[in-house]
């Protein structure tokens, strides 16, 4: 049933020139089973095509890979898991923490780490303003709140040289515009997604 998949996913990390050995593609198919099989009762995405989850969530995600640096990520209202779950599948070099409120999707992202075997992966219930933590390197969100509210609620957990990564679609002109005078734009990347329907791009912030 994978097969499929498996040539479209395999096909997009060669143009993505992401290197990943084959355990780890066969995880990505195996977190993408699970989306399948856990939407019908925990609605984690509107997606409810198997394709289209493995184009607009899986390699959208693997999109992001180049643009991360090592170390401590937060992924905030991470709902079925992304980017968080593929950053930790094909990132071993990075911890990676999924918040989110939603318990449901919390079980789920639980079950995953747990038949993944992905030991570097902390599932958090929490709302993200009220969580505390050691700060991190990474904080990272998709398509969870505008720029300005994802600064405010989490920017107590980043550390002092580290950064928020965004996945947006549109060049986001007005997010940019409202945020913080102390807040700087790194930069804003458009992301080649093979097989995207419309733009994306990457947003990059430090604190001052």
């Amino acid at each position: 049933m994978s097969l499929p998949y498996k040539d479209v996913l395999s096909q997009a990390i060669d143009q993505l020139a992401i290197a990943l050995d084959d355990a780890q593609v066969d995880q990505l198919l195996a977190y993408h089973a699970g989306l399948i099989k856990w939407n019908k009762a925990y609605n984690l995405t509107a997606v409810r095509d198997p394709m289209a989850m493995v184009q607009r969530h899986l390699i959208d995600s693997l999109s992001i890979l180049p643009f991360l640096p090592a170390g401590r990520l937060l992924d905030v209202g991470t709902g079925g898991g992304l980017p968080g779950i593929v950053v930790a599948i094909a990132r071993p070099d990075i911890t990676v923490t999924l918040l989110d409120s939603n318990g449901k999707k919390i079980r789920f992202l639980r079950q995953m780490t747990m038949e993944l075997g992905l030991k570097s992966v902390a599932t958090i219930q929490s709302r993200v303003e009220s969580y505390s933590a050691e700060p991190f390197d990474v904080i990272t969100s998709r398509a969870f709140a505008t720029l300005a509210d994802m600064v405010a609620w989490s920017r107590h957990l980043l550390a002092p040289d580290g950064q928020f990564i965004a996945m947006k679609g549109l060049y986001p002109d007005e997010e940019l515009a409202a945020l913080p005078a102390d807040i700087h734009v790194t930069s804003v990347r458009q992301l080649q997604v093979p097989g995207a329907d419309g733009q994306r791009h990457l947003v990059v912030l430090g604190a001052a």
